[in-house]
């Protein structure tokens, strides 16, 4: 079986970028020349995403399964940031996989997407439910809409979106039962137990407009870190990389140069 997709472009020490659910590593256009100038970049197409969908995801697909294959695929040492979905996996890699990351970042990240008794900060299920099904009936408009909502307001708004939808349409969409296996994935991930053991220097990144991720959740995490440094971004969504690109990379760039 080909192994898992990974774009390598730039120069410098290794930073290793995971994508949210239901996307791909086209999503990091808009910051991927600007960090390329200062590292070596390692854009992963997760299991059934984007170039990576020769390696499927099943209903019995483990989070631990996912980043064993990404660890696998990683370099042998460097930075790790993941997005959503793929926040949770950097924090397993962190724990499955410790001595390939020197610095960790978290964004748009909850240890738990779904609410139960004991998590508050979590969403209801229909939430994910919804998005999921709407992504099954209409990958390319629900992805177009989501991509929009990133970016509402911002200058060039329509030809960003535009760029960025044919980037992420260009790896085409996950098939149904991928989209399905991520979200039964999203519904039983639960990071907390790993909180407390992550040894690296971590940075967690939220937007305070984030529908999907509370800034409670992030904060929290955040305070389960033993070396942790928290950055909220006001009026930033669920991807602030897309939204607000100039206060994004230069916290990125001050964190890992520091």
């Amino acid at each position: 079986m080909k192994p898992l997709f990974v774009e390598q472009l730039g120069h410098g020490p290794n930073l290793t970028l995971l994508h949210g659910w239901g996307l791909n590593g086209a999503v990091w256009d808009g910051i991927r020349d600007e960090l390329a100038a200062h590292f070596t970049l390692h854009l992963v197409d997760l299991p059934g995403h984007g170039y990576s969908q020769h390696i499927r995801l099943s209903s019995f697909a483990s989070l631990t399964a996912i980043a064993d294959d990404i660890a696998s695929a990683l370099p042998s040492r460097g930075h790790l940031l993941g997005w959503s979905i793929g926040g949770q996996l950097a924090i397993e890699l962190s724990h499955r996989a410790p001595d390939q990351i020197d610095k960790l970042i978290l964004v748009g990240t909850t240890p738990r997407f779904i609410e139960n008794d004991d998590w508050a900060f979590g969403k209801k299920a229909t939430v994910l439910d919804q998005f999921a099904a709407n992504l099954i009936d209409n990958y390319d408009a629900t992805i177009r809409g989501f991509l929009a909502l990133q970016i509402l307001n911002q200058p060039n708004q329509r030809a960003t979106i535009a760029a960025l939808q044919t980037a992420v349409s260009a790896r085409g969409a996950p098939n149904a039962a991928q989209l399905t296996a991520g979200l039964a994935l999203l519904r039983s991930n639960d990071m907390r137990n790993r909180l407390a053991h992550i040894p690296h220097p971590t940075l967690v990144i939220q937007g305070d407009r984030d529908a999907l991720t509370s800034e409670a959740a992030a904060l929290w995490l955040a305070i389960q870190i033993a070396h942790c440094q928290y950055e909220m971004i006001p009026f930033a969504t669920h991807a602030p990389f897309l939204s607000h690109r100039d206060i994004f990379v230069p916290l990125l760039m001050r964190f890992l140069n520091s």
